[in-house]
């Protein structure tokens, strides 16, 4: 039998052979689509905060909202690796952040992915030491939009690209099997992976910088018209084809007949 241990180990030993892949789910029938469709990891990411919930960021989602997410992904997976955000204010400290890692594992999760470099070394080593996986994630940090200025590209200066290093150096030290780089100059991108012992995994960091990409599923498939990030690249429109099959039903529906 293939262990979870193994699987990560599996997608380690593929840095510089061939590209990981890793795409969201938020519920049981996204999550078995992408599953049997050969997916590396799948991400039950807060980005649920906007994709399902409604809300204009991430800083919104409670753990409750993560452990219900997570659980209904975990029921539908039997082959990826499936990583759960730790979502905003629930790992503060090291121990909290353990807690928070332990109550997502126990709903189903394969591993966690925290926001943060340098200053969540302990918080990752304290994760790791207790047998929990970890997935670290630098550059442009969702969770801290709000006090950080909002949605930018990160490692536009040499000051910001030596931070994004350091960070990613720190998430290496700590002993995560991976590191999302989000929203960072692709140069910068193809530096870090270059140096990152750890399968790096990019979101609007260019395509060929990273090991890996991941992507927002309502992004990769249409289904959230009303905003699409500039680096997304859409496969499908189910948007236009859930609004078609709407309207027909609607068109189809008849007041009753005297032949009943």
């Amino acid at each position: 039998m293939i262990t979870m241990n193994n699987k990560i180990q599996s997608i380690l030993a593929r840095k510089g052979q061939s590209p990981v892949s890793e795409i969201t789910a938020y519920d049981y029938p996204t999550a078995r689509l992408v599953d049997e469709a050969g997916v590396d990891m799948i991400l039950v990411g807060d980005s649920l905060g906007m994709m399902m919930l409604g809300y204009p960021d991430t800083t919104h989602v409670t753990l409750n909202h993560m452990l219900h997410h997570t659980e209904a992904v975990a029921r539908a997976v039997k082959t990826a690796v499936v990583i759960a955000d730790m979502p905003i204010n629930t790992y503060e400290t090291p121990e909290q952040a353990l807690q928070t890692a332990k109550a997502l594992m126990s709903v189903g999760a394969d591993a966690v992915k925290l926001e943060g470099g340098a200053a969540k070394e302990e918080h990752i080593r304290t994760i790791v030491s207790a047998g929990i996986p970890v997935q670290g994630h630098i550059g442009l940090l969702p969770q801290k939009v709000l006090e950080e200025g909002g949605y930018r590209m990160r490692g536009k200066t040499d000051e910001e690209a030596a931070a994004i290093m350091r960070d990613m150096e720190a998430v290496v030290r700590a002993g995560a099997f991976s590191v999302v780089i989000e929203c960072t100059r692709h140069a910068v991108a193809a530096e870090i992976t270059k140096a990152c012992p750890i399968i790096t995994i990019g979101i609007g960091a260019g395509h060929g910088t990273c090991d890996g990409e991941v992507a927002v599923f309502h992004d990769l498939v249409g289904a959230f018209p009303w905003f699409v990030p500039g680096f997304a690249q859409p496969k499908a429109n189910i948007s236009e084809d859930i609004t078609r099959a709407v309207k027909s039903y609607i068109g189809g529906i008849q007041l009753p007949t005297e032949q009943f």
